[in-house]
């Protein structure tokens, strides 16, 4: 495992991170399910040992992974250990009708960090993120407010912002015109290439930067075909519907061809590709079983140029249009 510098932060992070979202279980938001389908705790914490064993320090998780589950899980294994470092979210919740609410209020931050400590069993949290908040959140004010009070605290080191699956340049520049933060959560993936323009203003500004959904629920690694089912209490069965598994594979081909040409599994091609822009601190693959723990933290191979160019050109020409129609029909 190699490890990377998180932005200017003293924080110095595994290459590839675990992230936590699926060992919090099923949930449910009304009828829509927003969680991954049934886990095991014995099987995650044998994954959390796999993946620590393997040389992961960073653990990305959530105050709505299983409705504080993930954390639990995470703070009752590791605790306050200082070898540990973990990243969680704050700002989504459920409403009275038990639909999804944002929540970005001062009060509301501050009361959910003292939740989060409690779950994580941690002194500090060391990487505290506002779960996709919108440019009006941050215009407001509140959460920035309760993010600079809980660092003056102590009970956050340094704090960022999980950006928008789709368009995350609109909070990314308000965040980095005005100087605030110390990071930022982003979508990158060969499919999902949104980010990239982010990537060197980021780092210029000193901001650590985490890449999440390297395999993009799992169309990039290779084990779907076009028949492929999920559970009902599994998000991607809404996600990767019968159309979007269709469309996506046929337009992945050249892909799977790249990596057969490298020598490399999709897995490690597709960690491959993002870790390959020196700006990404870590990428968080999701990680449920050990066996998924020793896949994902396997040597990551270099990409040549050409191979790089190859995937920027694919993205223009074919994904970028797959993406449109993913983000329309999933």
């Amino acid at each position: 495992m190699k490890y990377r510098e998180f932005g200017k932060t003293s924080l110095k992070i595994s290459e590839v991170g675990f992230g936590a979202w699926a060992i919090g279980g099923p949930a449910m938001a009304g009828d829509i399910p927003i969680g991954w389908e049934d886990v095991d705790d014995r099987t995650s914490i044998a994954a959390l040992k796999k993946a620590f064993y393997h040389g992961v320090n960073f653990f990305d998780t959530a105050d709505f992974y299983g409705f504080g589950h993930s954390e639990e899980l995470i703070g009752n294994l590791w605790g306050n250990r200082n070898d540990i470092i973990v990243a969680t979210k704050v700002g989504q919740r459920m409403d009275a009708n038990n639909n999804i609410y944002p929540d970005y209020s001062k009060k509301y931050v501050v009361k959910a960090c003292e939740a989060s400590l409690k779950r994580l069993k941690r002194e500090a949290i060391d990487f505290y993120q506002l779960h996709t908040a919108k440019l009006d959140h941050l215009e407001n004010g509140e959460c920035i407010e309760a993010m600079d009070l809980l660092q003056q605290q102590g009970k956050i080191r340094y704090w960022g912002v999980s950006l928008n699956t789709y368009d995350p340049e609109p909070e990314a520049d308000y965040m980095l015109s005005n100087n605030l933060g110390h990071g930022f959560q982003l979508v990158l993936n060969i499919i999902n290439q949104k980010a990239m323009p982010l990537l060197k203003k980021a780092s210029t500004k000193g901001m650590g930067i985490i890449a999440r959904m390297p395999f993009q629920f799992g169309l990039l690694t290779g084990k779907f075909n076009k028949d492929s089912k999920f559970a009902k209490t599994d998000h991607r069965s809404f996600r990767l519907t019968p159309e979007i598994l269709e469309h996506s594979l046929k337009d992945l081909e050249p892909v799977w061809s790249l990596a057969e040409k490298c020598g490399i599994d999709m897995d490690c091609f597709a960690l491959s590709f993002v870790l390959s822009h020196p700006e990404v601190s870590t990428v968080i693959p999701g990680i449920k079983t050990p066996d998924q723990a020793m896949v994902n933290t396997k040597t990551i191979c270099e990409l040549s140029a050409s191979d790089s160019e190859q995937l920027y050109k694919l993205n223009k020409n074919r994904f970028e249009k797959l993406l449109q129609f993913i983000k329309e029909n999933g």
